[in-house]
């Protein structure tokens, strides 16, 4: 499996999480901490992906500014937010330094490594080669200016999403409205040169049409689901689900409840209480099908342990490793063994062949 959304620095480094450890361990040593509603709840470690045989990664940095007088959390500076990053980075760094974990920044580094997967079966047990990651930045707001993109770039920084939640200092996200300004223009100029990813995830509707409009590099959608199961800004609509279709984008179906069901109540649903389980998210992968008329362009961007965890996910995923089971309910709906095979793997990789 490859998944091209997974937030596992935000873990180590906020949650404090020792991914190197079992989740059993993980939600053990949680047990009884109430800061975070996800605590003890974890789905996701590195001997869990490799349980789950999951070869690559798409991996996350993330660290929002939040301005006075805003809601969201959120650093007090720029300046202050890129050294959170920098601290992220720090840990992918010493996953590689302890042989866990290797960076993929361009088609040959990636190549190796697939090569070394095939060798293995995709078999990732503990003899395994590293579990592969290509890193992406979630929301722009930790680049202090331009220059700072470009030594990102330099180290390995290959997708890059301009929004997260609210209003950004580059682009506007989820629960915001409003196209991008100077700033979030250059920023695509400059990921424009550099040969960027361009993740549409989080962006409002307004800079989403701005950035399809203005971007002429690769787009994808790291972990995102369909407006028209589950009402919400945060999900793509039919006419922008063509658009990155007709864009050769792949679409990463996420895996947190209230994208899969609607009525979802953040604090009081319950997973088994809204039926929401992996059947659920195969139909917006059914949707996304029916107006692309085929199956090559939907991967799996699960976000498992993204801000939430069990709490909050499909009812029948424990780990990460249950996502497997998904294979099963697309086989029962008629999808073939080279449509399971492309939406769990082959699609993010010819992706990442034509454009890393």
């Amino acid at each position: 499996m490859v998944d091209i959304h997974l937030d596992l620095a935000m873990c180590a480094m906020e949650w404090n999480r020792d991914l190197r450890s079992s989740v059993s361990v993980i939600n053990d040593r949680e047990a009884g901490m109430a800061d975070k509603p996800d605590r003890g709840h974890a789905t996701v470690s590195l001997p869990e992906l490799r349980k789950a045989d999951v070869g690559l990664v798409v991996a996350t940095q993330i660290a929002r500014y939040a301005g006075p007088g805003s809601s969201l959390p959120g650093w007090s500076s720029p300046e202050q937010a890129w050294a959170h990053t920098q601290g992220q980075r720090a840990w992918y760094r010493t996953m590689e330094d302890q042989g866990m974990m290797v960076q993929l920044t361009d088609r040959a580094g990636l190549e190796r490594h697939l090569a070394m997967l095939d060798d293995a079966g995709w078999r990732m047990d503990a003899s395994g080669p590293p579990i592969g990651f290509v890193l992406s930045l979630e929301g722009a707001d930790s680049l202090v200016d331009l220059h700072y993109l470009e030594k990102a770039y330099a180290y390995g920084l290959r997708a890059l999403g301009p929004a997260h939640y609210g209003p950004g200092r580059y682009a506007n996200g989820t629960n915001s409205s409003g196209s991008m300004g100077p700033r979030g223009i250059d920023l695509l100029r400059e990921m424009d040169r550099l040969g960027m990813i361009l993740d549409a995830t989080h962006l409002c509707d307004d800079a989403f049409w701005q950035a399809m409009d203005l971007y002429r590099g690769p787009v994808w959608a790291s972990h995102s689901n369909c407006r028209s199961l589950v009402p919400h800004n945060r999900q793509f609509s039919d006419e922008q689900l063509r658009v990155l279709i007709e864009r050769k984008a792949v679409i990463g179906v996420a895996m947190d409840a209230w994208m899969i069901v609607p009525g979802w109540v953040r604090g009081s649903s319950t997973p088994t209480g809204m039926n929401c389980g992996l059947e659920q998210l195969a139909d917006h992968i059914d949707h996304i099908c029916g107006i692309a008329g085929h199956a090559s362009q939907i991967a799996i961007g699960t976000d498992l342990d993204g801000g939430f965890g069990r709490e909050q996910c499909p009812h029948d995923v424990e780990t990460i490793a249950d996502v497997h089971k998904l294979s099963g309910i697309l086989a029962r709906r008629g999808y073939s063994d080279e449509d399971i095979t492309g939406i769990f793997r082959n699609n993010a990789l010819a992706f990442l062949r034509r454009n890393l």
